[in-house]
């Protein structure tokens, strides 16, 4: 009996033969390639050789059998193994100035292996990760255009190459304890790490791999999260969750009044009425029009990253509601 589909890579694999010697035959199970509708061809049949039309074994029956006809068998989502959270497949929005910690540049090396055993501890419950990282702690081509001889653009791509700074910062260190990562970069640095690749991205998350993407769009004038954003609806994320230093967004300013209150949800028009610093106005609307939630939540609290990937309650949620299921996007 054989079992198989698309895929060639075995989960299972049993091959016997009777003690009657007589019906020789082979078991086999395989991985689908993706999680979204299989279709599986099972047929049954024997493996024996021997020669003789009429040989019969032991108990008097024929020791050939025919094949049975093969049949097909869909197996949707609803059937195949989901972990019990709310999101399956999330991308991780981490600023630079984040990864800094209290440094007042570069790195923080605490930051970054924190952010690694929290991805790690939701990586092993089935949940696919992806990250972008910003390029702020190191340079932000918006601050230095215009000085020192710079135009936006080549201020800009700078600031790209800083997110590829950090991304194999993470990515070592994600290695170190056993994450399997992958960076892909929004133009080819080939020595150091793979091109975006839409469908390879997709594949690494289906393998259990995070992916990090690194160098934001490819493109000056377009920031890092508005790069998350288009990355989230490229690989149909189920959420954006932007990691940053305060818990949330509030109704006003809380380093100017002390007794602003946090949100605890938002709609995608009462971040763009009110002209809420959540994200710049390119990556909310992009995450508007292919409605993906976004998770706004503070970094530097332990357990915040695994508790925002598994779609616990923190910070401030827009555009959907914290009860509810959100189905996945196609």
């Amino acid at each position: 009996m054989a079992i198989s589909s698309s895929s060639s890579v075995p989960l299972l694999s049993l091959n016997t033969v009777s003690s009657s010697s007589s019906f020789p035959f082979s078991l086999s199970c395989v991985r689908p390639q993706s999680r979204r509708n299989q279709r599986l061809v099972v047929s049954c049949s024997s493996s024996e050789t021997d020669s003789g039309s009429d040989s019969l074994n032991g108990n008097g029956r024929h020791s050939q059998m025919s094949s049975m006809t093969p049949f097909g068998v869909t197996m949707n989502e609803a059937g195949l193994s989901r972990p019990p959270y709310k999101w399956r497949r999330v991308l991780l929005k981490v600023s630079g100035e984040a990864l800094a910690g209290d440094h007042t540049q570069n790195i923080d090396p605490k930051v970054t292996m924190e952010i690694a055993r929290e991805v790690a501890s939701v990586t092993r419950l089935g949940i696919e990760v992806a990250i972008v990282v910003g390029g702020g702690n190191i340079f932000r081509g918006a601050s230095w255009a215009g000085s020192s001889g710079l135009d936006r653009s080549s201020a800009d791509y700078i600031g790209m190459l800083a997110t590829v700074m950090n991304s194999i910062f993470l990515q070592a260190t994600m290695e170190s304890i056993g994450i399997p990562t992958r960076v892909q970069t929004a133009f080819r640095m080939s020595e150091v790490a793979e091109p975006y690749i839409r469908r390879r991205a997709v594949r690494h998350l289906e393998k259990g791999r995070v992916v990090i993407f690194a160098a934001g769009t490819g493109n000056p004038f377009f920031t890092t999260d508005t790069a998350a954003a288009l990355r989230g609806a490229e690989i149909n994320a189920e959420v954006v969750l932007k990691a940053t230093n305060v818990d949330g967004v509030y109704d006003e300013d809380p380093r100017c009044n002390p007794n602003a209150c946090l949100l605890d949800t938002l709609t995608y028009q009462e971040v763009t009425s009110k002209d809420l610093s959540v994200m710049d106005m390119t990556a909310i609307t992009l995450c508007q029009e292919n409605k993906i939630p976004v998770v706004v939540f503070n970094l530097n609290k332990p357990g915040n990253i695994s508790k925002a990937i598994k779609g616990e309650k923190v910070g401030t949620l827009i555009g959907a509601a914290w009860n509810s299921t959100v189905a996945p996007r196609t």
